[in-house]
């Protein structure tokens, strides 16, 4: 690898983002360093700090890579939702946080491991609340759906609705990895239907 040409920056920034995300999904973040990213581009440490001088810009593209990958990556039972709307997207939306396949607990395991990473920097940890603020702004939305179709009660706000919702499929993604034979995807699934048949009927 060599340095890149003003023209040639980005492709080869995009080199980097690429093999910043092989590095995470064979090694998690624990793997996460400028030495795996180099040795996984063929570059040395010195000509990758052109891109990251430190382990924490390294991190934080690190996280800018996660947020593209997820937001491009298949969603299968939202897809298979189509344009269903309140309580039976809002059950899609949270099936596919699930580690309901390997594909699941692989992107889960990098998501639980960055938020020690985040959580030891503000900015980093900032950067968190946002995108866990983004997913409960949707959440609230299709709980706001529920609310008008009669599916969930009105009388809670369905912000505080959504917040319980991301609550408990964050809860069951960590114990779901740490006991998978215990928590296999029958279990993962009739727990969350269990759940929101709680929040149907008030007894949340």
């Amino acid at each position: 690898m060599t340095p890149p040409a003003r023209g040639d920056h980005e492709a080869r920034r995009r080199d980097v983002s690429e093999a910043v995300g092989r590095v995470l999904a064979e090694r998690g973040f624990g793997g996460l360093t400028l030495r795996a990213v180099a040795a996984e581009l063929g570059a040395s440490t010195g000509l990758l700090t052109h891109y990251f001088p430190s382990k924490r810009a390294l991190v934080a593209h690190a996280l800018e890579v996660l947020d593209r990958q997820a937001a491009g990556r298949h969603r299968p039972a939202t897809e298979a939702a189509g344009a269903a709307r309140g309580l039976v997207a809002l059950r899609a939306a949270l099936l596919d946080v699930l580690p309901l396949d390997a594909a699941g607990a692989a992107g889960n395991r990098i998501w639980v491991g960055s938020w020690d990473a985040a959580l030891g920097d503000a900015e980093l940890t900032a950067g968190h609340a946002e995108r866990y603020r983004r997913a409960r702004r949707r959440m609230a939305e299709l709980c706001a759906q529920a609310q008008e179709l009669g599916e969930l009660p009105a009388r809670r706000p369905a912000g505080d609705l959504a917040a319980l919702a991301q609550s408990f499929v964050l809860g069951l993604v960590v114990q779901a990895l740490f006991a998978p034979e215990e928590f296999p995807p029958e279990r993962q699934r009739a727990l969350l239907d269990g759940f929101l048949a709680d929040l149907a009927t008030g007894r949340e």
